[in-house]
């Protein structure tokens, strides 16, 4: 199988709510909108990704096993940010056993969303190929 492109799909309870919140409070850029130009569907630029919040779910909020993994550069201030917006926080931020400082958050329908940090020491940062023998 040869993989050209990928998003994560999302389909919430209340699209305006979600897209309100995707790109207001969190500030995810825009990578396109489309459908109904007065309650757009959107896809939004995720790092190295894309999600699209479009269509609406049956689901009860919260209730799916999707999580959303943000790297943020300074978690704290993020953290700090989305308090002020009222923002659901379910875990502020804390160092992780496995060196990672992490803050869990909620978006409107229960989907859980950890933001987090690499510390500047942690393997992650590191070049892996600088550790390959030459060949």
């Amino acid at each position: 199988m040869e993989i050209l492109g990928s998003r994560l799909l999302l389909r919430p309870a209340d699209l305006a709510r979600s897209r309100r919140f995707y790109r207001d409070t969190l500030g995810l850029a825009v990578y396109r909108e489309f459908g109904d130009p007065g309650d757009p569907s959107v896809v939004f630029f995720l790092g190295g990704g894309f999600l699209e919040v479009s269509g609406g779910s049956g689901e009860a909020p919260g209730t799916s096993s999707l999580s959303l993994w943000l790297q943020v550069r300074d978690v704290g201030a993020e953290h700090r940010r989305l308090v002020d917006l009222d923002v659901p926080v379910l875990q502020p931020p804390r160092a992780q056993p496995w060196g990672l400082i992490e803050m869990w958050i909620a978006d409107p329908d229960g989907v859980r969303i950890v933001c987090v940090e690499v510390p500047e020491d942690h393997p992650l940062r590191r070049d892996a190929r600088s550790l390959a023998p030459p060949g």
